[in-house]
């Protein structure tokens, strides 16, 4: 693989100067290059469908390279394969049926960090498509209160058939403006999702010049105003105690570290606490505590970035607790 460098780099120079300001300067190259990846598949097996034993005895039989990949609370239920069995996985009867779920580690420990329980009340803020919402469901073994948001019709209609596809019973869907649900159940669920919609910077790919064409500065701060106000919506739906995960798909500390500090400036109760299920699984960087001259707080390293790889997505997670007042 050749190296990327700035001046044979095809992503948008801002784009590029700004990672160089994000990522260590140790880790950069190789994190450049990773916009040239074609990266592995991640594959979950989904007990609300049928038994994971089930599902693992059928794909045994295809004789594929399936590597096992355990995660937290999830022993059994990851693999990995290279991207060249894209195609025929995507239309396998397994996927096809919702037994086998094609989603990105990054995406997958979100959820694990959110750490989901049966009978719980939980919110996923912006559902779709309901990959995360299938795994919340499934970690609650389809016990409690789950509900999940989409404002956008089309997308709203796919979560709904996902959810369907994937076995996922008892999860209510609305279609409402997330920046509305706090104001609508303040203090109403244990824990809450927001996987924010963003600048999708992490898939970016050198290969599709399409992947970056939405992206500007001017998208990245029209963006991050909107999280901010999804971010303090979640956070007023939280009960007193209950637990917050917030994450993106962006590098961006305007959509990352900066919308969780204006949360906590405004919501003193929301304290940032340590994701400790991400130790040793995936290669991370705390969260920043200074961007273009200004200081951001300490606790932010307590967040973390994740720094992709040929397996692992580009992601940023916050984990809040809302302490009683």
């Amino acid at each position: 693989m050749t190296t990327i460098t700035s001046s044979t780099c095809p992503l948008p120079h801002p784009f590029y100067q700004r990672l160089q300001q994000i990522i260590p300067a140790t880790e950069f190259e190789r994190v450049i290059d990773t916009f040239s990846l074609q990266r592995q598949m991640t594959l979950r097996l989904n007990p609300l469908r049928q038994p994971v034993e089930i599902t693992l005895a059928t794909l045994q039989q295809l004789s594929w390279p399936l590597q096992p990949y355990p995660l937290p609370r999830l022993p059994h239920h990851c693999f990995v394969i290279d991207a060249d069995y894209r195609q025929p996985l995507m239309h396998h009867p397994l996927t096809e049926s919702g037994a086998l779920y094609p989603q990105s580690l990054s995406s997958i420990m979100a959820v694990i960090a959110l750490n989901p329980q049966p009978d719980e009340a939980i919110l996923d803020l912006a559902a779709a498509p309901g990959g995360k919402t299938s795994l919340i469901a499934a970690l609650m073994q389809n016990r409690g209160e789950l509900a999940a948001v989409e404002p956008v019709k089309k997308r709203y209609f796919r979560l709904q058939a996902n959810l369907a596809r994937l076995g996922v019973s008892g999860c209510r869907c609305f279609p409402h403006d997330g920046r509305t649900i706090g104001h609508k159940v303040p203090n109403r669920f244990d824990r809450v999702l927001l996987d924010a919609p963003c600048s999708s910077e992490s898939r970016f790919n050198t290969h599709t010049p399409s992947s970056w064409h939405h992206w500007s500065l001017n998208k990245i701060a029209e963006t991050a105003r909107k999280q901010r106000r999804l971010l303090l919506s979640a956070i007023d739906a939280l009960k007193p105690g209950g637990e917050l995960l917030y994450s993106t798909c962006a590098f961006a500390p305007e959509e990352n570290e900066l919308v969780v500090n204006y949360a906590l400036q405004r919501r003193p109760q929301m304290a940032l606490v340590a994701i400790d299920e991400l130790e040793g699984l995936a290669p991370t960087q705390p969260g920043l505590t200074e961007w273009r001259g200004k200081s951001l707080p300490q606790p932010l390293t307590l967040s973390r970035r994740i720094l992709p790889d040929e397996r692992w997505h580009g992601f940023y997670l916050a984990k809040m607790v809302k302490q009683a007042t």
